[in-house]
């Protein structure tokens, strides 16, 4: 079992135990393995956790400033971080977004916590973030100062950095001779009409003119960050990912940018674990076009077809043809709206419903 979370209703890790619940119902002489995955998003950390990591928790800055327990994952010298941990949507208070104010403080706390624990090679997924400030709050997480031109540290956000007027990296936690692999599948630009404040700010309760202020802070950080850093990046794909958070890891922490999915897959052993199965089952919570753009199940369904094990996939709802599906490597998907039409209903019981579709996987797929 190789699912994603489904957004809003189950974890990673609770949709693979539910698949499983019915499979071993249904077959109960069929071994079952469980690796739930993720794509660098939300889930990262409990699927690095499910895979046998270990769990460190403390408390840090969230993206409003009001301090949020977040946890990473270790396995040896190497940790496994993810922003939405520290700095996503769901630390936002009543969920009330706060698009020109929200930080990515707390993640840089979490890095500098790994590091400090050992870590030599940091996996950063990024995705969920509630803030675009370019990872300014992560630099200054990270020990890091953004000045503004009385000298004053800026406060938090991005729109602030259009006050920035200098650097001061002296405090910067040291991060020689560590590995920082940022796990993520966005491939925007920092600035412009693909960048992180057009395309993403809006999701996050910007206003068109709120875009605008984003941008233009983001902006005057690349110029400085860059000349800082004597690196190039503002263009690079991915440098928009987590409202720009890329960026900063991109110019200042000298971070390599791998595919989510495909990454985590190698970091978490999924083709030994999927050595001698007959049967592959992946999934998240709606199985559409954006899947295509290399989404988990997709990124299963490719890594299984290398070593020629058919896959199939569970959704909340699917939209994808069948000849989408099979030219992602996806032999069939099943869907709770196939068994429950009511989507609210498939939302509140989406284990049980999971449970009662393997039956058909099992039937169809796994004859006795």
């Amino acid at each position: 079992m190789s699912p994603d979370k489904f957004k809003g209703s189950l974890s990673a890790p609770e949709v693979a135990r539910h698949i499983a619940a019915g499979l071993r119902r249904a077959r109960p002489s069929v071994p079952v393995t469980l690796l739930p995955v993720a794509d660098g998003g939300d889930g990262t950390v409990e699927a690095a956790l499910a895979a046998g990591y270990g769990r460190v928790e403390l408390e840090v800055c969230g993206p409003t400033g009001r301090p949020v327990r977040a946890a990473f994952a270790v396995n040896g010298d190497t940790a496994v971080v993810e922003l939405a941990e520290a700095s996503g949507l769901r630390h936002l208070p009543d969920g009330r977004p706060q698009p020109l104010t929200a930080t990515s403080h707390g993640t840089g706390q979490l890095l500098a916590e790994a590091v400090r624990l050992g870590a030599r090679r940091v996996v950063l997924g990024l995705g969920g973030s509630a803030c675009t400030d370019g990872g300014a709050g992560m630099i200054q997480g990270l020990g890091g100062r953004l000045l503004d031109a009385h000298g004053s540290d800026l406060p938090p956000g991005g729109a602030a950095l259009r006050s920035l007027h200098a650097l001061d990296l002296r405090g910067l936690a040291n991060l020689s001779g560590i590995e920082l692999i940022i796990a993520s599948d966005v491939d925007n630009p920092l600035l412009g009409r693909e960048g992180a404040a057009a395309v993403y700010g809006p999701q996050k309760g910007a206003s068109r003119d709120d875009v605008r202020v984003l941008d233009a802070g983001l902006r005057r950080w690349a110029d400085l960050a860059e000349a800082a850093s004597r690196r190039a990046v503002r263009d690079k794909p991915g440098a928009g990912a987590a409202g720009g958070v890329g960026f900063a890891a991109l110019a200042l922490l000298g971070a390599s940018i791998e595919p989510g999915i495909t990454f985590l897959l190698d970091l978490l052993g999924f083709a030994d674990r999927a050595k001698g199965a007959r049967l592959i089952v992946t999934g998240e919570g709606s199985l559409d076009t954006q899947s295509l753009r290399g989404k988990a199940p997709i990124g299963v369904a490719r890594a299984a077809a290398r070593v020629g094990i058919p896959v199939v996939a569970v959704a909340g709802r699917r939209s994808l043809t069948g000849e989408q599906l099979r030219r992602a490597r996806i032999q069939a998907a099943y869907a709770l709206t196939d068994i429950e039409p009511d989507v609210e209903r498939c939302i509140s019981q989406a284990g049980l419903l999971l449970e009662q579709l393997t039956v058909a996987i099992a039937d169809e797929w796994l004859p006795n």
